[in-house]
C-alpha cells in the first residue's frame, strides 16, 4: 500500500513538472530561434539594400561627372559611364550566387554579372514587380534560379537595375538556425526528461525510507513509534521552488540572451560602418565622431593649410583619349595622388571635376601641418612622374598638373543640410589656394606657395625637419608679389623644390638676391642680377620676365606707390 502510494507521487512530480519543463523550453528555444533568424535576415536584407543604395549613388555620381562635364548627349561617353556602372556593381558582389542584372524598359537584359536568360514566362513575372515600385525585398524566378532582390529604376540610362542572390543561399543561416533548434531542442528535452525521472527518485527516497521504517514498525510490532507524513505539504513545496527556481532561470537567461544579441548587433553596425566611412572619410574623424558625435555638428575656425592641384589642359586631353581609357587613366592618376595625400595626414575634401582640394589641421592639427601639405606636392609631382612613364609607354596622352598650397584662418565642420552634410572648409583662404593654383600656368611653375605658407616653413624648428627626413630648409625662391582677382591686397608668391643642382641653387640664391633690388627700386641692379640667374638657367621663364620688367621699369620708372604688386585680371 506504502509502495503504491509512493509510485503516485512519483509520478505525479513527473506528470506536474515535466509539461512545465518542455512548455518553457519550447517558448525559449522558440524565442531564440525567431530572434535568431529575424535577426540574420534582417542584417542580410539591410546589407543587400545597401549595396542597392551604393551603386545607385555610384550611377548618379558617374551621370553626375557626364552631365558636370557636358559629355551627357555622347552616346559613347554614356556607354563608358554605363559600363563603369555595371564594373562597379559587379565589384559590389561577394560569391558567385549574387547576380547583378540590368533591364531596359522592355525587360531585355542589357548588363549581367553573369550569362543569364530570361524567359517569357519570368520577363511577364518580373516586369510588374518593377514596375509596380513595390518596396522592400522582391522574390522572383530569375534565370531559372527563385532569388530575392533589390532594385531602382535609374532613369539616366533607363535601366532597371537589380541586385539578386539565390533564395537558398540568402535563406541558408536561417535554415540553418531552424535545423540547430530542432535538434537542441529535442536533445534538451530528452536530457531534462531523465534529469526528471533521475531527480524525482531521488526526491522521493525519503518516502521509501519512511516505508521501510513503517514497515519495520509493522513488522517489529512496536506500536509505541510514530512516523508523521505530510506528502502534500512536500509536494506542494517542492513543486514551488521548482517553479520560483525556473521562473528566476528564464528571466535571467533572457536578460542574457538579449544583452549579448544587442551587444553583438551594435558591434557589427559599428564595425560596418567604420569601414564604409573609411573610404570617404579619415581614419581620425571617424575616431572623433565616435568619441563625441555632439562636437562634430559645430563649426570651428582653425589655421590650415589648404592644398588646390589640377590636370593642365584636361579637355584636350579627354577629346584624345577613349572614354574608357580616359576613365582608367584618371582612376589610376587619382589613387596614386589621394593615397599620397591620406599618407602625409591630409584630407582630401572634394574632386572638382579633374581637380583634387586637400587640406592640412583638422580635425586634428600636428606642428608639422605645413610641411606635410608641401611634401605631400612634391610627392604627388613625382607620382605624376611615374604616372606618365606608364602612360607612353601604353601610348596615352600625359598628365601634367599645377599645385597650389596657402595656410591661413578658415572655418571648418559639417557643412550642409540635415539630409546631406560634408565635412569640409570655407572662407578666403580656401579661394586664396585656388587662386594659387591657378597662377602656376602664367608664372610657368608646377609648385606655387603663399607668403603666409613660407612664413610657416621658415619657422619649422631642425627636429620637425629631421623627423620628415630633410637635413634643412626645402629650397625656396620667391617669384612675384600678386593681387589674385578680385583683391587689393597682394601676397608674395613662392615655389619651391625638394632639392636643386648646382647651378639651379646658385641660380636661385641670385634670383632672391634680385628679388630684394627689386622690391627697393633699384631695377638696374636687379636686372643685372636676373641677367646673371639667365647665364646660369638659360631657359629660366620667371628670371627672363623679372629682367624685360625691370628694364622696362629702368627706362620708364613706376610711380612713387607702387609697391611691387602684380595685380591679376583672370583667375
Amino acid at each position: 500500500m506504502f509502495y503504491t502510494a509512493s509510485m503516485k507521487i512519483r509520478s505525479k512530480i513527473i506528470l506536474v513538472v515535466l509539461p512545465l519543463i518542455i512548455v518553457t523550453l519550447s517558448l525559449a528555444e522558440a524565442a531564440s530561434y525567431f530572434n535568431a533568424v529575424n535577426g540574420i535576415t534582417r542584417i542580410a536584407q539591410r546589407f543587400l539594400n545597401f549595396k542597392a543604395a551604393e551603386l545607385k549613388k555610384y550611377a548618379e555620381n558617374q551621370w553626375d561627372l557626364l552631365e558636370e562635364n557636358n559629355y551627357d548627349s555622347r552616346p559613347d561617353m554614356v556607354e563608358a559611364a554605363q559600363e563603369a556602372v555595371s564594373v562597379y556593381a559587379q565589384s559590389i558582389l561577394l560569391s558567385d550566387t549574387e547576380l547583378f542584372l540590368a533591364l531596359d524598359d522592355g525587360g531585355n537584359p542589357v548588363r549581367a554579372s553573369s550569362p543569364v536568360e530570361l524567359t517569357p514566362a519570368e520577363t511577364a513575372r518580373l516586369l510588374p514587380l518593377l514596375t509596380e515600385e513595390q518596396g522592400g525585398l522582391l522574390s522572383a524566378r530569375i534565370g531559372g534560379m527563385d532569388r530575392v532582390f533589390r532594385f531602382f529604376y535609374f532613369i539616366p540610362f533607363r535601366w532597371y537595375m537589380i541586385l539578386a542572390e539565390e533564395r537558398d543561399v540568402f535563406f541558408r543561416d536561417a535554415n540553418k538556425i531552424t535545423v540547430q533548434t530542432v535538434i537542441i531542442l529535442g536533445l534538451s528535452l530528452a536530457i531534462s526528461a531523465l534529469l526528471l525521472f533521475f531527480f524525482a527518485r531521488r526526491l522521493t527516497s525519503p518516502l521509501a525510507r519512511v516505508i521501510a521504517a513503517m514497515n519495520g514498525i509493522t513488522g517489529g510490532g512496536n506500536l509505541g513509534a510514530r512516523v508523521e507524513v505530510e506528502y502534500r505539504d512536500e509536494t506542494g513545496h517542492l513543486a514551488a521552488t521548482f517553479n520560483a527556481m525556473l521562473g528566476e532561470l528564464e528571466k535571467a537567461y533572457e536578460r542574457i540572451k538579449g544583452q549579448a544579441f544587442q551587444a553583438a548587433l551594435a558591434q557589427k553596425k559599428e564595425e560596418r560602418i567604420r569601414q564604409i566611412f573609411q573610404k570617404y572619410v579619415p581614419r581620425d574623424l571617424i575616431e572623433k565622431f565616435f568619441a563625441s558625435p555632439e562636437s562634430m555638428l559645430v563649426g570651428d575656425n582653425r589655421e590650415l593649410a589648404i592644398l588646390f592641384s589640377d590636370i593642365r589642359s584636361f579637355t584636350t586631353i579627354s577629346e584624345g583619349l577613349a572614354p574608357d581609357e580616359l576613365v582608367k587613366s584618371l582612376n589610376r592618376y587619382f589613387s596614386g595622388q589621394v593615397d599620397i595625400i591620406m599618407n602625409r595626414n591630409g584630407i582630401v575634401d572634394k574632386y572638382i571635376g579633374d581637380a583634387i582640394m586637400a587640406f592640412w589641421g583638422a580635425p586634428l592639427k600636428r606642428a608639422d601641418d605645413p610641411l606635410q601639405a608641401v611634401l605631400a606636392a612634391l610627392d604627388m609631382l613625382d607620382a605624376v612622374r611615374a604616372f606618365n612613364d606608364k602612360q607612353r609607354e601604353a601610348g596615352r596622352a600625359e598628365f601634367h598638373i599645377g599645385i597650389g598650397i596657402n595656410y591661413g584662418t578658415v572655418t571648418v565642420g559639417n557643412i550642409g543640410s540635415e539630409r546631406k552634410m560634408d565635412y569640409t572648409v570655407i572662407g578666403d583662404m580656401v579661394n586664396l589656394a585656388s587662386r594659387m593654383e591657378g597662377l602656376t600656368k602664367p608664372y610657368h611653375a608646377e609648385i606655387l606657395i603663399s607668403e603666409s605658407l613660407h612664413g610657416e616653413l621658415a619657422g619649422l624648428d631642425a627636429e620637425i625637419l629631421a623627423a620628415a627626413g630633410l637635413g634643412g630648409p626645402l629650397p625656396v625662391r620667391l617669384l612675384d608679389t600678386v593681387a589674385v582677382k578680385g583683391k587689393t591686397r597682394g601676397v608674395k608668391i613662392y615655389t619651391l623644390r625638394r632639392n636643386l643642382g648646382t647651378e639651379e641653387k646658385r641660380g636661385w640664391e641670385i634670383h632672391n638676391q634680385g628679388m630684394e633690388h627689386y622690391y627697393r627700386r633699384s631695377f638696374t641692379e636687379a636686372a643685372a642680377l636676373f641677367g646673371e640667374v639667365l647665364s646660369l638657367l638659360p631657359e629660366d621663364f620667371n628670371a627672363r620676365n623679372l629682367l624685360e620688367r625691370c628694364r622696362a621699369y629702368a627706362s620708364s620708372p613706376p610711380p612713387e606707390e607702387w609697391d611691387g604688386v602684380e595685380v591679376m585680371k583672370t583667375k
